[in-house]
């Protein structure tokens, strides 16, 4: 792979309109660069939004020597001003007080505030084992420990008096909004530590809309920080601890166990199968260790989450919600009664997933050069999302740290949220209702629809860069890259790919020159 394009000299008056120009470095110029690859270098978005701090990093600038200003600690200060941020967007509802539809008027609905009295935290009842959550064990023992410290709280303010008192729902909802804080803190390390010699690709994710809107949401930062933390085990080589991080992932929400799927297929075509047999050998473990003992003591509360999975219908922002809209409800299984499972739904979309996923194990055995790891699963949760009939808004966070490290483009990340946050918007007025100053179905339908395509153009824009690697902007950026998610994926030679097992079931030998490994 060729070096990464560098810009002329700033103050090289001949760029059209004083617009940075890039161009392929000489020799010597490679050798002299810094270590690392620097966004107003490399991305156009990044070098106009340096013109307003004085534009790009100079060819002279010092560059990696801060005594305390390092990436990290700059990603992690606009982590925290971004959930600044969502916590003044979300202040109007954290008290409870939701009369007028305010969680509707104020786009500050969550789920952890109703919740608080459905499930009976507001009484010191324990998930699972007093009520029936309808999340996986470790999201279940979030909301625990959150209402636990909350209750820890209100027995100093109360009886000690020590500190200032405030409803119980509110001290529980601030609880769990801290906590989310530092998962989005792990969110911001994993991917950073994910990101090889480009970090200041974890801005992306600590400047991220997304995060904005939907960090205090749901508890859905437990997972992503847990598959972030599972991911940057694997690259480095910590099988074990990887498949143990993935598991408890897998605990809190069941999308992790794509990660693993896109694993099992990179390490198909390279042959390694024990790293990933480790991996998902302990994986098997850590969720048993999770979720046996809870199954155990309350099995029907335990098993709501499969029930109510199984059972619920179409989510209202999901294609086949649409299907049915259209149809006046006559699709798939046409009107169900209460409790009553949609059958033909689920078996369609059972269907639709398998094809999806048949379809990357394709490409992921076909490209030229082995995926990355980041770009194989991002396709995966992707293609779940889009095709599966549960997609609540806040689970696009899952796929947040993935496509930063699949595609990290300003541009066309931008964009993307910008959908991700419209459909946001344009939900909370459908449900205010038109007769409320809300919107009609219409422009609901308009908003999921430019977000269902601004994904798809994204899953495309991923599926060009694998099928074209030479395009791939985190191989093509630095010489000698391959992954740098990848563990002992990164740089292993091929073992199986289509062609090959093309050649196996002729009985022809391979081309001259080309071995097992594809070389």
């Amino acid at each position: 792979m060729t070096g990464a394009a560098h810009p002329t000299d700033p103050s090289d008056s001949s760029a059209a309109g004083g617009s940075v120009r890039w161009r392929e470095p000489a020799a010597a110029a490679v050798a002299d660069r810094p270590d690392r690859v620097v966004p107003t270098w490399s991305d156009p978005v990044a070098a106009q939004a340096g013109e307003a701090v004085g534009g790009p990093w100079g060819r002279h600038g010092v560059i990696g020597r801060a005594l305390f200003w390092t990436p990290l600690r700059v990603c992690l200060l606009f982590t925290s001003a971004v959930l600044a941020l969502a916590w003044t967007k979300q202040a109007p509802c954290s008290a409870g007080m939701w009369s007028g539809q305010r969680q509707y008027t104020h786009f500050c609905y969550n789920d952890a505030v109703p919740l608080f009295g459905v499930h009976g935290l507001d009484g010191g009842a324990v998930p699972y084992l007093d009520s029936a959550v309808e999340y996986p064990v470790l999201t279940g023992g979030l909301m625990a420990v959150a209402a636990g410290l909350a209750r820890a709280y209100g027995e100093v303010s109360g009886a000690q008096g020590f500190l200032p008192g405030f409803p119980d729902v509110q001290v529980y909802y601030v609880v769990t909004c801290l906590l989310l804080t530092l998962l989005a803190f792990v969110v911001t390390r994993t991917v950073m530590a994910l990101a090889g010699r480009r970090p200041w690709d974890t801005a992306m994710v600590a400047l991220s809309p997304l995060l904005l809107v939907h960090a205090f949401t749901n508890w859905d930062l437990l997972a992503v920080a847990l598959t972030g933390l599972g991911m940057w085990a694997w690259a480095r080589q910590r099988q074990v601890l990887a498949g143990v991080l993935l598991g408890l992932a897998v605990a809190a929400k069941f999308y992790p166990l794509l990660v693993l799927g896109a694993l099992l297929l990179l390490c198909l075509r390279a042959g390694t199968w024990r790293p990933w047999l480790r991996t998902a050998g302990a994986a098997a473990v850590a969720w048993l260790a999770v979720n046996v003992p809870v199954a155990v003591l309350a099995f029907d509360n335990w098993a709501t989450f499969f029930t109510f999975s199984r059972t619920r219908p179409a989510n209202p922002e999901t294609l086949w919600n649409l299907v049915i809209t259209l149809t006046d409800g006559r699709a798939f299984d046409g009107p169900l009664a209460e409790g009553q499972s949609p059958s033909v739904l689920n078996t369609v979309i059972a269907v639709a997933l398998l094809a999806y996923g048949s379809g990357v194990a394709w490409l992921t055995l076909a490209a030229p050069v082995r995926p990355r790891v980041a770009q194989v699963a991002f396709l995966l949760v992707a293609g779940f999302l889009l095709l599966n009939k549960v997609w609540s808004p806040q689970f696009s966070l899952w796929l947040l740290p993935l496509a930063v490290l699949a595609r990290p483009r300003w541009r066309s990340l931008l964009l993307w949220q910008a959908a991700e946050a419209l459909v946001w918007v344009v939900t909370m007025l459908w449900y205010l209702g038109s007769a409320n100053r809300g919107i009609d179905e219409e422009w609901f339908w308009i908003g999921v629809l430019g977000r269902d395509a601004a994904l798809v153009v994204l899953v495309a824009l991923v599926v060009h860069e694998v099928w074209r690697p030479d395009h791939d902007v985190v191989r093509a950026s630095w010489r000698g890259v391959d992954d740098p998610a990848g563990g002992v994926l990164d740089h292993a030679p091929d073992r199986l790919t289509v062609s090959t097992i093309a050649a196996r079931l002729r009985r022809k030998p391979l081309p001259a020159g080309t071995g097992v490994d594809g070389s």
